[in-house]
């Protein structure tokens, strides 16, 4: 697997300006849902029998293939009475096959959805509710709380669950335990310790840096990791209004990109992750904020014994975690389906200890099950059971990002990263930026809402 498919923040849509796009994404939505018809997402299908086949779409085919093969191997050998027909779908190509599918008819039993697709293919009525089948079988208590709420929220249909959730990731702060220790340094599981071993692993001249930003491509969504990590706010909504702009998110993403060219390289101004990690493995850089999805990059160029991650640090001493929620992978269930029956069987083998645990350890994800806390992998990648922990662990407040609205992925990127770099470069202020992307998500919230009313 290679570390460009393992970045799961969604790339933008081509698209002029941002409130234009937020119109026409809602208008195609609504347009899609009005004319659909045949398989689309309005026809309803059927239970069916529980046996023949099941049509299934992965939505990272040809990274996850190899995985998804042994499962449906496994659960055809279980149920022999039904075939599975893989249909490897590549993530760049996901969202316009659905929507090509849900226009004109051919949608599968089940597919991979993830969280920042869900909205759309919600408001299109292509989604069978499962909250009622995961209550009513194994499933049933099994799931991780954080993964649960979070596709609800990106839903956007309250407390109903439109797919089960598979896997999460999470941004982890990597650091390179052989230069603390040189250096008599702890491990930065606070913040103070954080800004203290970036300023003292730096020597600019000795091509030294105590971290490395992420100027490029998938700024914004980082920044944000660090702002709610840091400011302890935990809800993206106060009312109508976001969150992001509140004077505790602006000092602490003014703290954040002040280390710019101080304790990190010039190039990082125009560094996406895979350059941002490659830099890391490659150089003396002594920390970087990246997904799990890099592990086995770090372990490559250091090994497991020079090599750590831990989850960002509670805003304070004593303090719950603030965490931005990352996408959630999950199993729809599509209700053009004639064959829920045999469907929904596959979907509860898929998510069963087992195969969800197998799944995860060889996507490098956190598991949806809780139960899988303590199996073997988890326990000797300590990223990860770290990770796993903290999404678990009741008292971490999860910041739900509002991917259910139409135009969040262009306001989160091409909306708003070159105002980024801006700020990076000193041509604008914390509170300018942070305004500027308040102004945006408040105006989409709005006609959401306007719209949810109609």
């Amino acid at each position: 697997m290679t570390t460009a498919h393992r970045d799961q923040r969604p790339g933008p849509r081509p698209r002029r300006a941002v409130r234009p796009a937020a119109a026409v994404a809602l208008t195609a939505v609504l347009a899609l849902t009005a004319s659909a018809c045949g398989d689309s997402g309005d026809a309803a299908g059927g239970e069916g029998d529980g046996k023949g086949t099941v049509e299934f779409w992965d939505n990272n085919g040809g990274v996850r293939t190899a995985v998804w093969k042994k499962i449906i191997a496994a659960f055809e050998k279980k149920h022999p009475d039904i075939d599975v027909k893989y249909v490897p779908v590549p993530i760049t190509e996901v969202q316009s096959k659905y929507d090509t599918a849900i226009a004109g008819g051919g949608l599968p039993d089940v597919g991979g959805v993830k969280t920042a697709d869900l909205a759309n293919m919600v408001a299109q009525g292509a989604l069978e509710p499962v909250g009622d089948r995961i209550e009513d079988g194994p499933l049933k208590g099994r799931l991780s709380n954080g993964m649960v709420e979070s596709v609800r929220a990106a839903g956007g249909e309250g407390d109903e669950m439109f797919s089960v959730p598979t896997s999460a990731n999470q941004s982890v702060l990597w650091y390179r335990t052989d230069l603390f220790e040189k250096a008599g340094l702890d491990a930065p599981d606070d913040w103070e310790t954080f800004y203290g071993a970036a300023e003292k692993l730096t020597d600019a001249e000795d091509n030294k840096f105590g971290f490395t930003i992420r100027g490029g491509a998938g700024s914004v969504a980082q920044a944000l990791d660090m702002m709610y990590a840091q400011s302890g706010v935990d809800t993206f909504w106060e009312g109508e209004k976001t969150t992001v702009n509140a004077p505790e998110n602006v000092e602490a993403l003014e703290r954040y990109t002040d280390l710019y060219k101080k304790a990190t390289p010039a190039a990082d101004l125009n560094n996406d992750f895979t350059k941002m990690v490659a830099q890391f493995d490659s150089g003396d850089i002594g920390m970087l904020l990246h997904n799990l999805g890099s592990y086995p990059d770090h372990v490559k160029a250091f090994g497991k014994d020079r090599i750590a991650g831990i989850p960002l640090p509670p805003s304070a001493d004593g303090a719950p975690r603030t965490i931005p929620s990352n996408p959630v992978d999950g199993l729809g269930l599509f209700r053009s389906s004639d064959n829920k029956a045999a469907a929904w069987k596959f979907i509860e083998f898929a998510v069963s200890h087992e195969m969800n645990s197998l799944w995860n350890e060889e996507a490098g994800a956190i598991p949806a099950r809780t139960d899988a806390v303590g199996d073997a992998w988890i326990e000797d990648a300590a990223p990860v059971k770290a990770a796993m922990e903290s999404v678990n662990d009741p008292e971490t407040k999860t910041v739900q990002l509002p991917y259910y609205l139409p135009d969040w992925n262009n306001i989160s990127k091409a909306g708003t990263e070159p105002d980024f770099q801006k700020l990076l470069l000193g041509e604008m202020t914390a509170k300018e930026f942070a305004d500027k992307l308040a102004g945006l998500l408040n105006e989409a919230q709005a006609e959401w809402k306007e719209q949810q009313e109609k």
